[in-house]
């Protein structure tokens, strides 16, 4: 039986502000960045957010209620449901704007690549944790990588190269977390650099390319943006203007690069844009700071936690969402080549949404039995 008063005391209450924070601002700025996008149905796009966060805060409720070690003994059922969506959702996605990342459930869409972000910080961590004596071997930095790249290169296929950065950001995330030394970095970085390379320059002149062509082109956009303003070039182009024109303290109501369509996937992709032009550097401010607090509870939770699982856990998950806020942001200001990933908590999106806030029930779940007296700990979650 559950110990209440042990739970709600020891409950990271900083953390759910941020959470909370994050997710009210994310459904106010989807309804005015759809409310005109579907004639008499102003509300569509934020009763689909708030459902998938009522759903979410359930299983965020239950994940953080269970012991986290639990996972630890499903491991690899884990990954290989990860990988099995990912392969899935190829064959049974519904194609959309000329890509297959998500499978049509009939009352919902589900969007694979999302949750298996979820389901491989489990299993990668679990691996990680039940192998401390190898720490410092190439092998298991070997290993890692090689369950991270499976699941990646079937959603790269998607395609969706965001999703499989955020995989390979993942694992090596809690790679970090894990102790690997830091020559395996410098040598995985001179070898992604090189293989960067040999496909953008090498492969094509031999016929393959593994580049495809309009990333080609968003590479180019992303160092001269006004090279195609028509094109490619747009989106970009017309989120550094809503970005600017938001100037200190944004144009409300006033903010016509969204109210009038200049602004494309101003729900998903692009809505810092809505949110910088619409309230401003100060309302873009203060996103900032609720992110800056989640991070920082994140990287906390892994320096307490009472086990190396929960720590490379926490640890990969503070990352993994510092790597999406940076990347997000940084391509709504032209820092960032445009690669699709959604921003935490913001963007439009109910399997993204409930994946995170699991993850947010997980950071509980190791902040609880990290804090909670030896004694209390036998009970809760029992």
């Amino acid at each position: 039986m559950v110990d209440w008063r042990a739970y709600l005391r020891h409950l990271d209450y900083l953390l759910i502000l941020a959470t909370a924070g994050l997710v009210v601002y994310g459904i106010t700025m989807v309804y005015f960045a759809t409310r005109r996008d579907i004639d008499g149905a102003p509300l569509y796009y934020v009763r689909q957010q708030l459902i998938a966060v009522a759903i979410g805060l359930l299983f965020a409720f239950v994940a953080s209620v269970l012991d986290y070690e639990i996972y630890r003994r499903f491991q690899w059922l884990l990954y290989a449901v990860a990988v099995f969506i990912v392969v899935a959702v190829l064959p049974l996605g519904e194609n959309v704007n000329g890509a297959t990342r998500w499978i049509d459930l009939g009352f919902t869409r589900f969007q694979p690549s999302a949750a298996a972000v979820l389901l491989l910080a489990l299993s990668i961590a679990a691996f990680l944790s039940d192998r401390m004596e190898l720490l410092g071997s190439k092998r298991i930095t070997v290993i890692v990588l090689a369950l991270a790249a499976v699941p990646a290169f079937f959603i790269y296929r998607e395609p969706d190269f965001g999703s499989a950065m955020v995989i390979v950001v993942l694992a090596l995330a809690m790679l970090y977390f894990y102790g690997t030394p830091w020559t395996h970095f410098a040598v995985l970085g001179v070898t992604g650099l090189t293989a960067f390379v040999v496909a953008l320059k090498v492969l094509p002149m031999a016929g393959v390319h593994l580049i495809q062509e309009y990333q080609i082109d968003r590479l180019f956009v992303f160092i001269n943006p006004g090279k195609n303003a028509q094109g490619t070039g747009y989106n970009v182009i017309q989120s550094m203007i809503a970005v600017g024109s938001g100037a200190l303290t944004g144009r409300g109501n006033m903010a016509t690069q969204t109210t009038l369509d200049f602004l494309p996937e101003h729900h998903t992709d692009f809505i810092f844009a809505v949110i910088s032009e619409r309230n401003g550097f100060l309302g873009a401010s203060v996103l900032l700071v609720l992110y800056a607090l989640f991070i920082w509870r994140a990287l906390r939770i892994a320096v307490l936690a009472r086990d190396m699982y929960g720590s490379i856990l926490a640890g990969g998950i503070g990352v993994m969402v510092l790597f999406q806020v940076f990347v997000n942001i940084g391509m709504t200001i032209g820092i960032m080549p445009v690669t699709g990933i959604p921003l935490p908590f913001i963007s439009y999106g109910g399997t993204a949404m409930i994946a995170f806030l699991i993850l947010v029930g997980l950071l509980q779940a190791i902040h609880l039995r990290a804090t909670i007296t030896p004694e209390t700990r036998g009970r809760l979650g029992q």
